[in-house]
């Protein structure tokens, strides 16, 4: 960051604050006056600064909470029930996941298993696990998987035919699961103890078993691949990097096969997950430049004297950058905004020989002496995306502190001095994991470049009506082939603003909605004079008799208010007239992020019918159906033969 410039008594982003109280002690004084359950949604916020070494507490203080206690003071709060099951004893895991869920805005419903039931859970489909209804299944598995199996005295080769039955097993398992149920099953790699490898005195032999234990681990990270529900995490990673795999104390006396620490590493990777299942993968990363991107303070040094590649912290930002441009090729949208003169920032970004992200590589610059939020917000408005979409990295506790404050919605990473240590903390909690790339994430950065070309293409014009007609926007409205089933799942995980039932689907779901009879899953494809923005939306559509239902509408937030959905839905309900339907029903969910659409269905001749508090449901006789706005062009293909 750069605090330099022109001086000034009225800056807005001075504040004088009085040294803020430890937050796991705030938590630990709500839950000892009863308190913590009414005020729940302070719980999130007090997460993001309690330090890792009172994390554990802090997360047994919220397991102790009972979540029905939680919904009656808040019913809207957002739940994710859990069913955690293995082959040892999983309780530890109980308040780590709580406490990872929460740091998410997530309530966790557990249902803990018996001991080793993991077979039996997952292989009955009338099993508690699946009675439970969850949203995610914790498959635990540790090394005792396969040794408590062999006979002793032992050698590579029996502990190989434990293994080869130990994955026919899981992938029986993931088959039955994924047959019966629509949640995630989540399994992991079993990492090598040396107690194991140490037991053969032949080297040899050793290396012959690791070899085989690797390749085992490889089959089971690839299940994901046969079984779309299936996701895999990979233990030998935070193993790698110091965590014990187990306690011996506890793995003899209680069953308890992983160690505390591991399973807190296991609760922070599931965390994650349940971050993205539920839609709320961030969408932006928004760094600061000095002694962020670069070592030094541009304003003082200029361009020839900041750190990029030249000497330990040069090197370090300059890796610090290279993993800055791999999220950005990934689909996140890179932003830059600093305490700067524009111009020689852009000299920088443009010609500075060994800087590797260059200004092609952002959706937007900005550099300017206003507060960092505002800066954000603006651009969070450009971009037509709520600030909760974004993430803020800087390396100053002042203005990490002022976004937190102003922008609570907006993560908060701040870096420390050392510069070696800025991919550890920026990569720290996966902010933006996806279970699958699609074709649309390769290309998200240009398509958000476009839209603040539309924008000022817009500025041009004295009428909305001329811009949207010189806009030439051209829209295609298709049964979705298999091919974009994942780009589909992905619409309903990361749009929430034209979402009117708030649905998540996973490949799997979209994949079984699409087969079923008189089901269509309808791909939104869009483009106009300013490029191709892809894959923008979906519509889920059945017939049921002379009714047919709009299961969900979902459009992305880059191309609101051009009359897309107008023109979608009017070929919907001409379709669903023409295929014998005598009227559309289509319901409507709110969250705290789609009331824009609230009057979507009504605005477009829709008749309420129903609404329960939770869901109001729109009822359209099909008798008048408007026309598409007349500033697009239309292609319709529900079936494989297009019309215009």
């Amino acid at each position: 960051m750069n605090d330099t410039g022109p001086p000034t008594t009225a800056d807005p982003t001075v504040h004088r604050t009085e040294p803020q109280r430890n937050p796991a002690e705030i938590i630990r004084e709500l839950h000892h006056e009863g308190r913590l359950a009414a005020e729940y949604p302070r719980v999130r916020a007090l997460l993001r600064d309690v330090p890792e070494e009172q994390f554990a507490t802090v997360g047994q203080l919220l397991s102790r909470l009972d979540p029905d206690e939680v919904l009656r003071h808040h019913a809207d709060q957002p739940t994710m029930t859990v069913a955690i099951t293995g082959h040892g004893t999983l309780s530890a895991l109980i308040a780590p996941l709580t406490a990872e869920l929460a740091r998410h805005g997530l309530l966790l419903r557990p249902h803990l298993t018996e001991f080793d039931s993991y077979v039996f859970e997952l292989s009955d489909t009338g099993s508690d696990v699946y009675r439970a209804a969850p949203d995610l299944v914790l498959c635990v598995l540790d090394p005792y998987v396969v040794f408590d199996e062999v006979p002793v005295p032992w050698g590579p080769e029996d502990v190989e035919q434990v293994l080869e039955r130990k994955l026919a097993l899981l992938d029986r398992l993931a088959s039955t699961f994924q047959e019966t149920s629509g949640a995630t099953l989540v399994v992991n790699t079993m990492p090598l103890l040396r107690d194991m490898t140490a037991q053969l005195v032949s080297s040899r032999s050793r290396s012959r078993l690791a070899a085989m234990w690797h390749e085992a681990s490889a089959r089971l990270l690839r299940l994901g691949d046969t079984h779309s529900s299936v996701v895999a995490l990979d233990l030998t990673v935070p193993a790698a990097e110091g965590l014990a795999v187990r306690d011996p104390r506890l793995s003899v006396y209680a069953g308890a096969h992983l160690s505390p620490d591991l399973l807190r590493a296991y609760a922070r990777e599931v965390g994650h997950l349940a971050r993205q299942i539920t839609g709320r993968t961030k969408k932006c990363l928004v760094v600061d430049l000095d002694e962020t991107l670069w070592g030094g303070v541009l304003g003082d040094d200029g361009p020839e004297g900041i750190e990029v590649a030249a000497g330990y912290r040069g090197r370090a930002f300059q890796a610090f950058q290279k993993v800055v441009r791999q999220i950005g090729s990934q689909g996140v949208l890179l932003a830059a905004v600093s305490k700067n003169d524009i111009e020689p920032v852009q000299q920088v970004l443009r010609e500075h020989p060994d800087m590797v992200l260059r200004e092609d590589d952002f959706v937007s610059v900005t550099a300017n002496w206003q507060p960092k939020h505002e800066n954000i917000k603006a651009l969070a408005a450009a971009l037509n995306l709520g600030t909760d979409s974004f993430v803020f990295t800087d390396d100053s506790p002042y203005e990490c502190g002022l976004v937190g404050r102003e922008l609570p919605d907006t993560e908060v990473v701040q870096l420390g001095e050392d510069p070696a240590h800025h991919i550890g903390t920026l990569l720290r909690d996966g902010w933006f994991d996806v279970r699958e790339l699609t074709r649309e994430d390769h290309s998200r950065t240009l398509k958000y470049r476009q839209e603040l070309s539309r924008k000022d293409f817009l500025h041009s014009f004295s009428s909305i009506e001329d811009y949207l007609r010189e806009l030439r926007i051209d829209v295609r409205l298709a049964a979705a082939g298999e091919e974009i089933h994942n780009r589909v799942s992905q619409i309903t995980l990361r749009t929430n603003q034209f979402n009117l039932t708030n649905r998540r689907l996973q490949p799997q779901e979209v994949s079984e909605f699409a087969a079923a009879s008189g089901h269509h899953v309808l791909a939104i494809h869009a483009g106009d004079r300013f490029g191709d923005n892809g894959v923008v939306g979906a519509v889920f559509l059945r017939h049921d008799g002379e009714t047919a239902y709009l299961d969900n509408f979902l459009l992305s937030c880059r191309v609101f208010s051009r009359g897309i959905e107008n023109a979608c839905l009017s070929a919907v309900l001409r379709h669903a007239r023409a295929g014998g339907a005598r009227a559309v029903q289509a319901a409507y969910r709110p969250t705290a992020k789609n009331d824009k659409v609230r009057s979507f269905y009504p605005r477009s001749g829709f008749v309420q019918i129903l609404d329960d508090g939770t869901e109001t449901v729109f009822r359209h006789d099909l008798t008048e159906i408007a026309d598409p706005p007349d500033h697009l062009r239309l292609t319709e293909d529900f079936e494989g033969s297009t019309r215009l």
